[in-house]
C-alpha cells in the first residue's frame, strides 16, 4: 500500500513510501516515456508515514511508523546528473509516543527546521541536527493535519472545536528567536478536516467538517501576520466515510478533494465541480499533489500513482483568460492571451471536453 509521496519541482522527481518498508524514488521529467528511472530505498523492519523532498532535492526525510523517528537520506548522483543511490545522513530521535498526523519541513530564509504532530497534539520543532527549539500542547482538538506553510514560517493544524491553530515561527542567525501564535486562518464551528496552499502562501483553501470549502487570499495576513484573510469562493463536497484530503493547484484555480477512493474536482473561481474521477483505486485515496507545471495531478492509494491530466485547470485557464481580457489590456497581451486560450481549447478537445 503507498502511504504517502511527495512532488519536487527540481528536475521533476518524486518519492512514495510503501508499506512493504521502502521508499521508491521516480524520475518524471517526461511522462510520455514508456518506462521511468526510479530507486528503491529499503527501510528495515519499518515503513514510511511521510516522506518531504528538501527544497535543492539533495535530500529526504521519512518519518517512520514503527520507530516513530525521523531519518534524513542524502542523494548520491551520477556523472549524468541522475540519481544513483540515498543512504542514511541522520536519525532524529523518537520524540512522540502516538500516530504523526502532520510533518514538515522549512528550508528558507527564515531557518533550518522540520516539524511534527501528533495524533495527540504533541507538536515538535527541531532543527536539523534533531535539538528542540520548539514543543507545545496545541489547543485544537482531535488534530487532523498539520502543514508547513510554503514561505516557511508558520505551521497550521487542523482539528475539532478549535478549528485551526498557527504557530509562527522565526528564526534569527541559525537559532529560533521566537514560536508563539501566528496569524488566524478562519476557523469553523464545525471543525477543520483538512488545508492546502497553491505554489506559495498567497492563497489556501480549507476543508471543513459541515462538508463545505473555502478559498482565501492570506497574502496580507501572512505577510504582516496582522491583516486580514480574504474569502474568494466557497462551496460544498461530497462526504464520505473518511475525512477529506486537498490539493490546491499551483495557480490555486482548481481544488482537488479526495473522499474515500475518489477526487473530486472544483473550480475555486466559481466554485463549482468540474468532474469527479470515481473510485480510482480499490482502496482509500492516501496523498495527492499537483506538479509544478499545472499539467499533472499525481494521486497515491493501494499499490500504485496514478497521474491525471489537469483537464480542470485547462478549462479555468481559459476563463483567467476571458477575465484578463475584459481589463482593458494592451494589445500585446491581448493576443498573448488569445493564443493561450486557442491552445488550451486545442488540449481540451484532447479529452473530448468542449469549452462552454
Amino acid at each position: 500500500m503507498t502511504d504517502s509521496f511527495e512532488y519536487t519541482d527540481e528536475e521533476a522527481k518524486f518519492y512514495r513510501s510503501k508499506q512493504d518498508g521502502s521508499v521508491l524514488l521516480w524520475d518524471v521529467r517526461d511522462l510520455g516515456q514508456k518506462e521511468h528511472k526510479s530507486l528503491r530505498v529499503n527501510l528495515e523492519f519499518d515503513h514510511a508515514s511521510h516522506v518531504f523532498w528538501t527544497p535543492d532535492s539533495k535530500a529526504f526525510l521519512v518519518h517512520t511508523v514503527k520507530e516513530n523517528h525521523i531519518v534524513a537520506y542524502k542523494i548520491e548522483r551520477k556523472k549524468d546528473g541522475t540519481i544513483g543511490a540515498a543512504a542514511p545522513a541522520a536519525t532524529l530521535e523518537r520524540m512522540h509516543d502516538d500516530k504523526v498526523i502532520g510533518f514538515g519541513i522549512s528550508i528558507s530564509s527564515n531557518g533550518r527546521w522540520v516539524m511534527s504532530c501528533s495524533a495527540g497534539g504533541d507538536l515538535l520543532v527541531r532543527d536539523l541536527s534533531g535539538r528542540v527549539a520548539h514543543r507545545r500542547q496545541v489547543r485544537v482538538k482531535e488534530p487532523h493535519s498539520a502543514r508547513v506553510s510554503p514561505c516557511g514560517r508558520y505551521i497550521f493544524v487542523c482539528g475539532a472545536a478549535a478549528g485551526i491553530e498557527s504557530v509562527d515561527v522565526q528564526y534569527e542567525d541559525g537559532r529560533l528567536k521566537r514560536a508563539g501564535d501566528g496569524p488566524e486562518l478562519p476557523g469553523h464551528a464545525a471543525g477543520v478536516y483538512d488545508l492546502a496552499f497553491g505554489m506559495d502562501s498567497s492563497y489556501v483553501a480549507i476543508a471543513y467538517m459541515d462538508a463545505t470549502w473555502k478559498l482565501f487570499n492570506v497574502t496580507g495576513l501572512l505577510a504582516s501576520g496582522t491583516g486580514k484573510s480574504q474569502l474568494l469562493e466557497s462551496g460544498r463536497f461530497t462526504p464520505g466515510r473518511q475525512p477529506p484530503r486537498l490539493a490546491l493547484s499551483p495557480d490555486a484555480q482548481v481544488l482537488a478533494v479526495a473522499v474515500d477512493a475518489s477526487v473530486q474536482l472544483y473550480d475555486t473561481y466559481t466554485g463549482k465541480l468540474f468532474g469527479t474521477i470515481d473510485n480510482a483505486f480499490t482502496g482509500l485515496v492516501t496523498s495527492m499533489v499537483f506538479d509544478s507545471t499545472n499539467k499533472h495531478l499525481f494521486v497515491a492509494g493501494d499499490k500504485v500513482i496514478r497521474v491525471f491530466h489537469n483537464v480542470c485547470g485547462l478549462y479555468t485557464t481559459i476563463g483567467h483568460c476571458w477575465r484578463l481580457m475584459r481589463g482593458n489590456e494592451t494589445s500585446a497581451t491581448t493576443e498573448r492571451l488569445k493564443k493561450t486560450m486557442a491552445e488550451c481549447k486545442e488540449q481540451l478537445e484532447r479529452f473530448n471536453v468542449k469549452y462552454e
